[in-house]
């Protein structure tokens, strides 16, 4: 059995448990040790897909095509872990399954209720995270905040799966925020004393605290906290906001964060830590690079909320630190762009980008900065949507297809150069006609996407619904757009790329989601380097761009 390290919240949301969770996991791979990572969420929804980025920001989708939260982004960018369905866990899948048991005749008879039959189906997905696999550690992180009364069944089953498990085998951290009064000149530990005592109302002890805080922690002031709320004095963690979140394993490595779960997890460890790789190939290119900065204009339709593109930001941080150069996003609103003439909002920038997205809001304003693209000779990459939005660019004003469209935003369109397959028309069930999850991917040598990956056929990850149209694609390869990758066997086109044009590529999948700060994509590598080169050639730099727009 291995053993469990549960992660909880308090006082505020977006104190960063995903992120703690993921360093912590950096951690401990570093000392040897194999682990997994889950995250609990406690929302009704069955899982994410249907839910709007405002609210919950991107969705997240793992190799087998589960849609998930995006802490799984943050998992597997710092581990080497590889997530899957068992790995997110929500409240709308548990009652799901108990009611699917119940009116099967699962439970002979019996009142169906919170405890024990919820719960038993919280520990049931605990132990099936590891199942079949070679792991030393299990790291659970619990979504929202201790005292949310949607969160009480998760901590009512994490209070019986330690009690169970016993001494040893599964421990408490708790992620808790240490405010700065500025008008007082102080931080206040009330607000952590309030949330641990209300975690041990649940009957749940904490082990480990990690203080969230904008200032460092005096030693009378963790005396104070360990005091209160009945840990080891050396078990409160100063958990300081940093320059970067990568440098996160490293400061709590210098406070022995991994030396505490290892003691309370009486774990028996052969090697010390090795972050040495992590300091020289993502931490120092992160903090100091050598070139740039690179400027990136992202044109998106979610651009308020910095959550929505998550893993699309992080990508092209990655991208910077394998070409060791700084990068700045520009976040542009696409539906501005559809009001103001493109050189506006894009004259500087050094390469545009279009993420993914569904729906026909901002559109034309995606397209605009497509052709801007193009005939400025400006690196673009389109990813998914963006890549819809190039090809249907690229059909009006240069392939002679004045009045493409994709049926996603115009069902009657007499030039369909995106649309969904025969097969996908009848579907409709919301979510059951996207193709979704790892997909093969054979390119065609001679072309940028070949000579990013240098191999010939790789796995990437999907999730979208509609496709570019193969009956163009002849029309479109004379004019000079070209298909450089396919799926095999229903030669479905992946990506795309304008000849002629210094780098012009856009891939129907989403590369971002399989890109990590020591192993940036090559997509993403060969996109930031050539706006790179782009940068270095026009010499004068203009004045700093403004975060967003």
């Amino acid at each position: 059995m291995p053993k469990y390290l549960f992660i909880t919240g308090g006082v505020v949301s977006s104190l960063g448990k995903g992120v703690a969770s993921a360093s912590i996991g950096r951690l401990l791979e570093a000392r040897g040790l194999k682990i997994t990572l889950q995250k609990m969420d406690p929302y009704i929804n069955v899982d994410p897909g249907t839910m709007n980025p405002y609210q919950h920001g991107e969705v997240y989708v793992t190799d087998d095509g589960t849609e998930t939260d995006l802490d799984l982004g943050h998992y597997e960018r710092f581990t080497s872990v590889v997530t899957g369905r068992d790995n997110n866990v929500t409240t709308g899948k548990i009652y799901e399954a108990v009611i699917r048991k119940e009116r099967e005749g699962a439970y002979l008879g019996s009142t169906v209720q919170v405890v024990p039959h919820i719960t038993n189906e919280i520990k049931e997905a605990l132990r099936r995270v590891s199942r079949g696999r070679s792991v030393d550690v299990v790291i659970c992180e619990v979504g929202g905040t201790v005292g949310d009364i949607e969160s009480l069944p998760f901590l009512e089953a994490i209070r019986q799966f330690k009690l169970e498990a016993g001494r040893g085998n599964a421990i408490n951290i708790h992620l808790t925020l240490i405010p700065y009064l500025r008008a007082a000149g102080e931080l206040k530990t009330k607000p952590t004393q309030h949330s641990v005592g209300k975690l041990r109302e649940i009957g749940l002890q904490p082990e480990i605290l990690l203080c969230r805080t904008e200032k460092p922690l005096s030693n009378k002031l963790k005396e104070k906290i360990a005091l209160f709320c009945n840990v080891e004095e050396g078990a409160v963690i100063e958990a300081r906001d940093v320059r970067d979140i990568y440098e996160i394993p490293i400061v709590f490595h210098t406070q022995g964060l991994d030396d505490l779960i290892i003691k309370f997890l009486e774990l028996k460890v052969e090697r010390g830590h090795d972050l040495k790789a992590w300091q020289e190939q993502v931490v120092r290119p992160a903090l100091s690079p050598a070139h740039g900065p690179v400027k990136i204009a992202v044109v998106g339709k979610y651009i308020e909320l910095q959550d929505a593109y998550k893993s699309i930001y992080e990508a092209i941080r990655h991208g910077g630190i394998a070409n060791d150069c700084a990068v700045e996003i520009k976040r542009v609103e696409s539906e501005r762009l559809e009001a103001k003439e493109p050189a506006a909002l894009l004259a500087q920038v050094d390469g545009i980008l279009v993420p993914g997205g569904f729906g026909g809001r901002g559109i034309e304003g995606k397209i605009k900065a497509a052709r801007f693209a193009r005939e400025q000779g400006i690196p673009y990459f389109g990813i998914c949507l963006g890549m819809q939005v190039a090809v249907i660019e690229f059909a009006r004003n240069v392939a002679g297809l004045a009045k493409a469209n994709s049926t996603e935003f115009e069902i009657g369109t007499p030039q369909p150069v995106i649309s969904l397959l025969a097969q996908q028309r009848k579907v409709k069930v919301m979510g059951a006609s996207m193709r979704l999850g790892a997909q093969p991917c054979q390119l065609r040598k001679g072309t940028l996407a070949h000579e990013a990956y240098r191999e010939s056929k790789v796995q990437e990850r999907h999730r979208h619904r509609y496709e570019f149209n193969g009956h163009y694609q002849q029309t479109f390869a004379k004019a000079g757009m070209v298909v450089s990758g396919y799926l095999p066997g229903r030669r479905l086109a992946e990506i795309v790329e304008v000849t002629g044009h210094p780098w012009f590529l856009g891939c129907q999948f989403h590369p971002e989601l399989k890109s990590k700060p020591d192993r940036p994509h090559p997509l993403f590598r060969a996109f930031i380097g050539a706006s790179l080169a782009r940068a270095q050639k026009s010499g004068v730099r203009p004045e700093p761009l403004a975060a967003s727009l």
